[in-house]
């Protein structure tokens, strides 16, 4: 399987959570290819802009484009990304060819006062960067302050656990990685706060023409983890969604043939909130993504992404106007 590589390279962000991320896929790749396999540090533009929400800075591909470059460029063999940061419309020539399966795709909270979403005190200091935690907790919770938080992941954590603010919201899947779990007070259902598209799962971007890459992902995937996230994905590609967008899809497989997926799309106050479940076949993944989004529609979604956009230009406190 070696083919003509005599090693391969990974680009990678350099947070704490990225690198095991690639690392993780690097002891699967040496023990697929017996190649040696060694990891390039790409700073993004996400990682350079701290002191700005996500919704304000702007533009796809925050946490992706500058790795994608250079996977263009061939400087790297592939990219290894947190699939909720990749954006649904990819640079021409370039797959998602692999997800291994996923883990734990749920939202958690850290706080030092040890609180559910129930049991905030009113009127408490709740940090997120993610406009869709930002609406569905102020749906449930509207006496709430939030507090952007941006940063690595132990700095937004120490934020709560220090009461700089009452609790973090943050994904159960990076936490864990990073072998942090005894720090998250509380796991969130997802009845009660839909996960991010693709939410606890790790996507492998390879160029399309590249054969042996593809070979190599075949046994680096989990079939019923990349059916799942197709089908979110397709959600969010058609009601354009992305970071500055609050939308939410979870689909699982039951009962070994069914796909059940909770989407949401709802406004930055978390006064108006869509959510809705479907069924579909495991082989129709795409199927059950485009039935959602008509169903969402029907529900009046693109009012409310009308809604959101128009107010993006003044970032966060703009959309609040709304």
């Amino acid at each position: 399987m070696a083919a003509e590589r005599t090693q391969l390279t990974i680009g990678t962000r350099g947070s704490k959570l990225a690198l095991w991320q690639s690392n993780h896929i690097k002891d699967r790749l040496e023990q697929i290819t017996g190649l040696p396999v060694c990891l390039k540090v790409i700073k993004t533009t996400g990682d350079k802009i701290l002191d700005v929400p996500l919704a304000k800075v702007g533009g796809k591909g925050l946490f992706t484009k500058e790795i994608e470059v250079e996977l263009i460029d061939g400087t790297v063999d592939l990219a290894v990304h947190s699939m909720k940061d990749v954006p649904t419309e990819l640079p021409e020539g370039l797959i998602i060819a692999a997800t291994p399966t996923r883990v734990d795709p749920r939202d958690v909270i850290v706080s030092g006062g040890n609180h559910s979403i129930d049991s905030l005190p009113e009127g408490a200091r709740v940090g997120t960067s993610s406009l869709r935690r930002r609406s569905q907790l102020l749906a449930l919770r509207p006496d709430v302050e939030i507090v952007d938080v941006r940063g690595n992941l132990d700095t937004r954590m120490r934020k709560a656990e220090d009461g700089e603010v009452d609790a973090v919201i943050l994904a159960a899947a990076g936490i864990t990685r990073m072998g942090w779990g005894e720090r998250i007070t509380h796991y969130i259902d997802p009845e009660q706060m839909v996960p991010a598209v693709g939410q606890g799962a790790i996507g492998i971007e390879i160029r399309e023409d590249d054969g042996f890459m593809q070979e190599v992902c075949r046994d680096l995937s989990d079939p019923p983890t990349l059916t799942c996230v197709t089908a979110e994905r397709i959600v969010m590609r058609k009601l354009e969604g992305g970071c500055q967008v609050p939308i939410g899809a979870y689909c699982r497989v039951v009962d070994g043939d069914k796909l059940v997926m909770d989407a949401f799309v709802g406004s930055i106050d978390g006064r108006t909130l869509l959510r809705h479940t479907l069924e579909g076949s495991i082989g129709e993944p795409v199927v059950l993504g485009e039935a959602m989004v008509d169903r969402l529609r029907d529900m009046g979604a693109d009012a409310i992404l009308a809604q959101v956009r128009a107010g993006a230009e003044d970032g966060v406190s703009g959309l609040l106007k709304t």
